[in-house]
Order: structure tokens, then sequence, then C-alpha cells
């Protein structure tokens, strides 16, 4: 299970990092949650998103390892290779990126197939998807519908920040996120 799991993170964080430098960074796509609160401070601040993403998961982090002690260890591994990978793929923003549709469509579904994978072993990428979970276990509600109206939050910030940002093609990109996902952990989980 160990060697199963190793495999979902490290496959899961190389394609979330190749689907955001090369397809969503260049085109200004905002993706939801905290990668997309790490997306629009490299836009804005011009900071490193994975190290972003790092130190927002953090308070989370600190919540769960008090309260959610499972939830923290199924997501800081995931969380820290995820961000790691994403820094350390920069370099692919500076190729040559296809249209924004395209890369709107490729790097939803690369996105999602990473986090489709580090799910079915378990494992998250952190953020909202960690902070969805505690949240549902508080006020009994459910979790995709949480994931939802936060991704919605952050989308719209960047497009309201970001004059380069096009809702419209940020939004294809969350939806083949959250369908890629769905997908993914729909169909095999069922096999397992």
């Amino acid at each position: 299970m160990l060697l199963k799991k190793t495999a979902s993170v490290l496959a899961g964080s190389i394609l979330i990092a190749i689907g955001i430098n090369y397809f969503i960074i260049p085109n200004h796509l905002v993706d939801g949650g905290v990668i997309g609160l790490g997306l629009i401070a490299k836009y804005t601040l011009g900071l490193k998103p994975g190290l972003t993403i790092i130190i927002l998961s953090l308070p989370l982090y600190i919540y769960a390892w008090f309260h959610f002690r499972t939830y923290f260890y199924n997501g800081v591994h995931g969380l820290l290779v995820t961000a790691l990978f994403i820094d350390y793929f920069r370099p692919l923003m500076t190729l040559h990126t296809p249209p924004i549709l395209i890369s709107s469509v490729t790097g939803g579904l690369l996105l999602g197939t990473g986090i489709g994978l580090m799910l079915l072993t378990k494992v998250s990428t952190g953020g909202v998807d960690l902070l969805a979970l505690m949240l549902s276990k508080i006020v009994s509600m459910n979790v995709g519908l949480i994931i939802l109206v936060i991704d919605s939050i952050v989308v719209l910030f960047g497009w309201f920040i970001i004059q380069e940002t096009t809702l419209i093609y940020s939004g294809l990109m969350v939806g083949m996120v959250g369908l890629t996902t769905f997908f993914i952990t729909g169909t095999f989980s069922e096999q397992n």
C-alpha cells in the first residue's frame, strides 16, 4: 500500500505541476481553492505558487493536527510534494503554449487526473479539500458542495483582481478538473 500511495503522490503531483506551469500560468487562468490563491499570488505579486500554497495551507494543517489527525497525515505529503513539483517545473512556463481553449481543457484534465490519482489512495493536495473535509464533519454538509462554493469564490476573486484572467476559460478549466476527478475516483475506486 505504501508503494501505491507513493506512486500516486509522485504521478499526481507531476501531472498537476505540468498542468499549472505549461497550460494554466501562461494563459493567466485561475483555479479554485488554495492552488487558485497560489496562482493569484503568482500573477499579482510574482510569488512562487508552490511555496504560497504551503504557507496558505499551514493554518489548516495545524488545526488538522490537533482535531483531525487522519486528515493531517493523508494530506501533508500530498501538499508538500505537489507544491515542490509546482515550483520545480517552473521552466515550463517559458515554452510555447497552446491557445487558451486547449490550455484550459488540457490543464483541467491534467489537474483533475493528478488529484484523482491521489484521492484513490486517500491522499489529498490539502488546502480546500482538507478544509472541506473538516467543515463537512462540523456542519454536516456535502464535501463536494463546500469545495464548489469555495472554488467559485476564489475564481471570482481572481477574475476581479487580475485583468488578464478570463472567467469563462477559468470556469471551463475548473469544470474539467471536477469532471476528471469525479470520473477517476468514481470509475477506479469501484474497481478496487
